[in-house]
């Protein structure tokens, strides 16, 4: 299992900082887990399926707004 750090996120999904963020506070992205004190990550495996969840929406021609 590997944790992706908020760059890494944001280089994957192609989103700013406050949109992962607003998502997230939606209910729409996966919520980072707790590694330190003030340091948290996103299990990749979850990214990913979010990625692919949006590729499944597109070639079904929803509107996902």
């Amino acid at each position: 299992m590997k944790v992706l750090r908020l760059p890494q996120v944001m280089n994957r999904t192609g989103l700013a900082r406050s949109t992962i963020y607003k998502l997230m506070d939606s209910g729409d992205f996966p919520k980072p887990i707790p590694l330190m004190k003030r340091c948290v990550g996103w299990l990749e495996a979850e990214v990913e399926e979010w990625i692919c969840e949006r590729v499944t929406m597109r070639d079904e021609s929803k509107n996902f707004n």
